[in-house]
């Protein structure tokens, strides 16, 4: 590490000075904290009372370090920090790269994980799939599935069983909910304790390593949920770590987020090193495939409001991360999570963007939704918020994300917010995501949206697989792998998604009978898809599709094999000079081949 480069904000690996790290016979220890009158290290036992203490000196400027022989990997540990405030307070480390099981406070001497990668033609050919599929699995570590008495597996148990449903499913990425360490399960890992620290609640950071080689094995990347906003208010954390606002802003306007948690001071240049460090490592030490990094919004605007102005710290900080990251890892991902609509996201820096790779298309995904609750009478008059997206969908390289947010807090999951009583969801909800795959961008689904979950998700409990015993769930659920399998297997669904070419409408002014008509190509391929959405039989439909000569059925939402009512569908249709003539029934769509 550069030290000078520590203190102005240019580090990526800061990590290789702070931390503890274990050498023959002992353990180096070194934390920054320029305001405390005197630091040491104590160490203990996993679970014996056993405990010692090593005294601190200052090295570098607010830096403090420490040798401690006879401590070994394993052994945990915290800062006892007596702050310029006159408290003293026992903290875990930054920097650790381990951490006791919640509600325990401590680091683990660790060092970096030492799993015996196999990964290395996957590293070699992995791209940002900008002209490749890209659907991402959403899930949650501990809630995914669990043991028979309701406990989580471990990294490793669920490394011999989530690759294979992952490939089975027709999945390209897993994305992990955070992963670093939290305190409270309820957060879900979004306020975090421990920075470069794999949640203890499964297993070792070695373990973790292990589930991303196996992913990798099956040909599955996977993304980490990274959270560089803000981090969790409890004592042992970061919260004035040395007895003055060190980490976070000192007033509490800007320093306490919406969340009740500490808002990172980005401008300050210590702070900006941690965190790029932090983004690196998990990069680098466990091969993640990219980062999804959560609330943009709050780094580009003060605590995410516009009208409070643009934070230039925050700004500053998404170029340089985003700019370095892609020189360490040029193919890994870089996504944001970003509910504003600030330009240039996906720009690169030095063309003043901010230089991620993708960006949440939060806009889509509230009218669609929007669009699918409300009543069948009502989408003549919503009509064009399915065809709004298009109009502004080439300003950024953007993902479709129905995500964990959009099934938790009241809101309902995807299926029950369809329109409508039970049977009458699962064909809305079949055309919804037809639609979906078919619109250009890439995908992301959050975990039981692929069997039609229909009780909110929960962090304490695995999904409801039961409900795959139902013919309705059932089928839904093998409407939704014959869509990813296509997805897949079809270039006109992705290599252009980028691309104008790529996309056009055949039919978006058909307001009074809610039908809808698009066409994807890719080279020679051409596909187009025709959707009812409303709640009546559309009858003697004549769509103009230029240059075809037929039409080959490739998926149909409304097959009997999924829960519909089409018993046997047409498989090839003829186009007369230019023109088709449909019958569709109520909330579907179909895919087809063009000739």
């Amino acid at each position: 590490m550069n030290i000078q480069g520590f203190y102005t904000g240019r580090e990526f690996d800061a990590d290789t000075f702070f931390g503890a790290h274990p050498y023959e016979g002992g353990t180096h220890f070194a934390v920054w904290a320029p305001s405390a009158r005197d630091v040491k290290v104590i160490t203990s036992g996993l679970s014996d009372g056993s405990w010692a203490e090593w005294q601190m000196h200052r090295s570098y400027s607010g830096c403090w370090e420490a040798d401690a022989a006879g401590v070994t990997r394993g052994t945990c540990y915290q800062y006892r920090v007596c702050g310029a405030d006159g408290s003293v307070v026992d903290h875990c480390d930054p920097y650790g790269t381990a951490m006791t099981l919640r509600p325990d406070g401590r680091s683990i001497v660790w060092g970096a994980p030492t799993c015996q990668w196999t990964d290395s033609a996957w590293m070699a050919k992995r791209s940002k799939n900008f002209d490749a599929p890209l659907n991402i699995y959403e899930a949650q570590a501990g809630s995914w599935r669990c043991k028979e008495d309701g406990t989580p597996y471990t990294y490793s148990e669920l490394a011999k069983q989530l690759p294979a449903y992952l490939k089975e499913n027709g999945y390209t990425h897993l994305e992990l909910m955070p992963l670093s360490e939290y305190p409270f399960d309820g957060s879900w890992g979004y306020q975090t304790t421990g920075f470069f620290a794999p949640t203890s609640r499964y297993g070792t950071p070695d373990e973790l390593c292990t589930l991303i080689d196996a992913c990798h094995a099956a040909d599955i990347g996977v993304i980490f949920d990274f959270v560089p906003v803000h981090f969790a208010v409890d004592e042992y954390g970061l919260k004035h770590f040395d007895g003055t606002a060190l980490y976070e802003y000192p007033a509490a306007a800007v320093g306490e987020s919406e969340w009740g948690s500490c808002n990172f001071m980005h401008s300050r240049g210590e702070v900006r090193s941690f965190l790029q460090s932090a983004a690196h490592y998990w990069l680098e030490e466990f091969h993640f495939d990219g980062l999804r990094m959560d609330a943009v919004r709050n780094l580009l605007y003060w605590q995410g409001d516009e009208a409070r102005g643009t934070n230039q710290g925050g700004i500053q900080f998404l170029r340089e991360l985003n700019r370095g990251l892609k020189e360490r890892h040029p193919t890994a991902m870089l996504i944001a999570e970003d509910s504003s609509t600030y330009p240039g996201v996906t720009r690169p820096a030095d063309q003043g963007g901010l230089g991620f790779d993708y960006k949440w298309d939060m806009g889509w995904m509230h009218d669609t939704l929007s669009y699918f609750q409300s009543d069948p009478w009502e989408r003549s008059q919503k009509y064009h918020q399915l065809t709004f997206s298009m109009q502004y969908f080439y300003n950024e390289r953007y993902l479709l994300p129905f995500s964990h947010d959009e099934v938790v807090h009241g809101k309902a999951t995807i299926l029950q917010k369809m329109n409508g009583d039970y049977e009458k969801k699962f064909p809305q909800a079949r055309a919804l995501y037809l639609y979906m795959f078919l619109h250009p961008g890439k995908k992301l689904n959050f975990m039981g949206s692929e069997f039609g979950q229909l009780r909110e998700w929960d962090e304490s409990r695995e999904q409801d697989w039961d409900v795959l015993r139902y013919p309705i769930h059932d089928g839904f659920y093998h409407f939704f792998q014959a869509l990813n399998r296509l997805y897949l297997e079809h270039p006109a669904l992705w290599a252009e998604d980028y691309q104008g070419d790529g996309f056009v409408w055949l039919d978006c002014h058909q307001e009074g009978r809610c039908l809808y008509a698009l066409e994807r190509r890719s080279g020679s391929e051409r596909l187009a898809a025709v959707f009812n959405f409303s709640d009546q039989y559309q009858a003697d439909y004549t769509l103009k599709i230029p240059h075809a000569q037929g039409l080959t059925l490739l998926l149909d939402s409304d097959s009997a094999p999924f829960g519909g009512g089409t018993q046997q569908p047409q498989n090839y249709i003829s186009v007369t000079d230019g023109q088709v003539t449909l019958t569709l029934p109520p909330f579907s769509g179909r895919l087809y081949q063009i000739q």
